[in-house]
């Protein structure tokens, strides 16, 4: 009889064993595929959060990362079917995060550039601005000929980087510095490392409107157009360029622009 008993208790225990495996093992799987039902595909953004209006974080209001290129990718994957992971990443390391596979796309005001299209795709532009040359107020420097002999700074990787480069070959200046994040240059400038910076004038308008002692110029050196970054030959590239157009003709894109620039884009 306890023979029997303890069989039968045995059996019991080696099936419900086997039952509470395979119902982990189903578990695992769907939780883990990130495709069950209800779920959305998730796609991970890198960009660089010191880039106001563009990304940044306004730590009056909390340490999400807000911004026009966060509502229009948002607006995007949204309309895609995607779920949105936002990472922030310095500029200069977005394009080799996305190279060792950690993001998916980048959405932080960069500019399609030959070097950069040698290792992703770009969507087409869906934003143009222009170099502004940064100072401070009381340092007369007011036009391109002042530059020679300065200290100019640009962010890291950036293509006010390469305009700074060009203008060390035009004239005479005294040195390059680059940082990786656009405080950081806002600072420098401040404490007198450098003489003047490069920066996106949409991005400038702010720091010149909360700062008396900072002033600018525009250089004539013409627009220059932002882009999304996607992995060489990603099918996604032409979905997001058909969002963009249905975006530019229904006029969402320019509502975005005059939220967070205040007018319409030029």
């Amino acid at each position: 009889m306890k023979k029997w008993f303890l069989f039968s208790l045995m059996s019991i225990l080696v099936v419900g064993l086997l039952a509470a495996c395979g119902t982990s093992n189903n578990d695992d799987q769907t939780s883990g595929s990130g495709e069950g039902e209800g779920k959305k595909e998730v796609l991970r953004m890198g960009t660089s959060a010191d880039y106001p209006p563009f990304e940044y974080i306004d730590t009056t209001v909390g340490e999400e990362i807000i911004g026009f290129d966060i509502d229009l990718a948002k607006a995007i994957t949204e309309k895609l079917g995607y779920e949105l992971q936002v990472q922030d990443i310095d500029f200069g390391s977005l394009i080799t995060a996305m190279d060792a596979g950690n993001i998916d796309l980048i959405l932080a005001g960069m500019t399609p550039t030959e070097e950069r299209l040698k290792q992703v795709d770009f969507t087409d532009v869906y934003f143009t601005a222009n170099y502004m040359i940064v100072s401070l107020k009381d340092s007369n420097i007011t036009k391109y000929e002042d530059l020679e002999g300065k200290v100019i700074g640009a962010q890291l990787g950036s293509i006010q980087y390469d305009k700074a480069e060009e203008i060390a070959e035009e004239i005479n200046v005294k040195k390059i510095e680059n940082r990786d994040r656009i405080p950081q240059l806002i600072q420098e400038l401040k404490t007198g490392r450098i003489d003047v910076a490069i920066i996106e004038d949409t991005v400038m308008k702010g720091y010149l409107e909360k700062d008396e002692n900072l002033s600018g110029f525009l250089l004539d050196a013409g627009e220059e157009g932002s882009a999304i970054a996607l992995p060489k030959d990603s099918e996604l590239t032409a979905e997001f360029n058909r969002v963009l157009a249905d975006m530019k003709e229904n006029g969402e894109l320019e509502e975005l622009v005059v939220k967070w620039f205040g007018g319409e884009e030029e």
